[in-house]
């Protein structure tokens, strides 16, 4: 069943002949029924008035023999009778019989018995409301009945009675009894045909269907699988057109649209190229000069007391600005080795809360300067992971940092949980916060959520973009939540061993402190 539902979900083909199918069933059973309805009124209907008119006659001509029989003696009557019966009945099968009946009629205390059957038809195929209507009605009266036989046979058949005067024993009732076997054999064959008729109909429907929908469905799926090898990166592949109709005109656009994205990607990517030679170029070259000034800077901060002030003060500045320049320098190279897919993983064994406790402990200066402070929250003393510590040691300061400079004098809150395959560390802040239109940017290079404060407080605007591609370079994965003025939380979750995925959120990225 579940496969059913699968096909019914992805394959449109099945879709529109399913839908046909059905449709189709339901017109053709609604045409089939109401077509068999009016053939099968139609025959009724003249099997009826033939057979009135038959037993009409029949009746009509015994009563005008018993008229001229009057008078007679009791053998000459039963001779009538019997000339009748013998005229109006069949000697063939029960598929075509017609019998006839004369039963006394209630009331009747003459002692001639005439009550009498052909062909040894029981009398009770006579039902007792139809008798009660042939008594009552000067007219010929029909109804439907069982025509019975004293063997035990039972075929449907149809009753015609009326009053008789039979000379010399009063009234009778005369019955004309006509087998509907052929008639019902009739409908039976014809509901056969249609059935058969609307099943080959609906099948030749679902082909029909089938034919026209694979024709246009084909060309989609060739498109898609066009598509698909687009995103594993090869462009050349291109749609037949081999006509001129509408899908050919879709195989014409998407060519045409293929090849317009296959020159863009390929710009893009000789952008992109150029871009990364030139970051990683440049930040080669200018780590030369900046020795260069790194040196000087240090012999000149080293005699910085016997400075004149302001002259001391511009050596701190200087000291300061070739610190965030290395590490921006840093930040670039970083970068250019994710973007050209060469950085690597150097997994080893080591405790991350011991590794959060050493960050916290350096950046505890920092955080004395903004009046706030770190505190971890940890689900054990110790626990263990395998991954490149350099890289989570990294992403871990630009997370302290990042929350150390929006904290806003208020302390900071970090939780680490761990369980048998996952480890997670929360960061939690109550200053500035973020707003929904930041939390889209705030994995972007060089984006700041506060321009105006860049200066004094920011980085180089690639922490969290590099801390973001630490994470997924060890399958995990990092996520920010924030309000404006309700503060922000990053959630880092790693697998304990970086070459696994990660299995769970342990960490939930809504903080519960959050109330709207």
């Amino acid at each position: 069943m579940n496969r059913i539902f699968l096909r019914l979900r992805n394959s449109l083909a099945t879709r529109v002949i399913i839908s046909t199918v059905l449709l189709s069933l339901g017109v053709v059973y609604l045409t089939g029924s109401a077509l068999n309805s009016q053939l099968s009124a139609g025959i009724k209907k003249v099997n009826l008035d033939s057979s009135r008119i038959e037993a009409r006659s029949t009746i009509f001509s015994a009563e005008y023999r018993f008229l001229l029989a009057q008078g007679e003696k009791e053998a000459a009557v039963h001779k009538v009778i019997n000339d009748v019966i013998s005229s109006a009945t069949s000697l063939t099968s029960n598929e075509n019989a017609r019998e006839v009946v004369f039963i006394r009629s209630p009331g009747n205390t003459r002692n001639n018995d005439y009550e009498t059957t052909s062909n040894l038809v029981d009398p009770h195929s006579i039902p007792e409301n139809l008798s009660k209507r042939v008594r009552k009605s000067t007219d010929l009266v029909s109804s439907y009945i069982n025509l019975q036989y004293m063997g035990g046979a039972s075929i449907p058949g149809l009753a015609f009675g009326q009053k008789v005067q039979i000379p010399g024993a009063g009234q009778y009732e005369m019955y004309m009894l006509f087998s509907l076997a052929n008639q019902n054999t009739t409908l039976d064959l014809i509901s056969r045909l249609l059935l058969v008729t609307g099943s080959v109909l609906v099948f030749l429907i679902a082909l029909i269907v089938w034919l026209v929908v694979r024709q246009v469905v084909r060309p989609v799926r060739e498109a898609a699988a066009i598509a698909t090898q687009f995103t594993s990166g090869d462009f050349r592949q291109r749609m037949k057109v081999v006509s001129q109709d509408e899908i050919a005109t879709l195989g014409t656009a998407f060519n045409e649209m293929a090849e317009s994205l296959e020159k863009q990607i390929a710009r893009l990517e000789n952008l992109s190229r150029v871009q990364q030679r030139f970051v990683s170029d440049v930040s080669h070259e200018l780590r030369t000069p900046l020795t260069t000034l790194r040196m000087a800077s240090e012999v000149i901060s080293a005699s910085r007391d016997s400075f004149d002030p302001v002259v001391a003060r511009s050596t701190e500045l200087l000291v300061a600005q070739l610190d965030r320049f290395e590490r921006l320098l840093e930040d670039l190279l970083e970068v250019s080795r994710f973007d050209a897919e060469v950085a690597i993983i150097e997994a080893v064994e080591f405790d991350i809360v011991l590794l959060a406790k050493r960050c916290t402990e350096d950046l505890a200066l920092v955080a004395k300067e903004r009046s706030t402070e770190l505190r971890i929250y940890s689900i054990a003393e110790s626990i263990n992971m395998k991954a490149d510590i350099r890289r989570v040691e990294r992403i871990l300061r630009n997370l302290f940092s990042n929350a150390i400079d929006h904290a806003e004098e208020k302390p900071i809150a970090i939780t680490i949980l761990a369980s048998e395959h996952d480890v997670a560390v929360g960061v939690r802040d109550h200053g500035i916060g973020l707003d929904e239109n930041a939390l889209t940017r705030v994995f972007d290079r060089f984006w700041r959520a506060d321009p105006s404060r860049a200066r004094t407080r920011g980085g180089t605007g690639l922490g969290l973009s590099i801390a973001l591609e630490d994470a997924r370079l060890h399958n995990g994965e990092l996520e920010a939540w924030g309000r404006p003025g309700k503060g922000a939380h990053f959630v880092l979750t790693l697998p304990r061993q970086s070459s696994q995925g990660i299995e769970s959120r342990l960490i939930k990225l809504t903080p519960d402190d959050h109330h709207e």
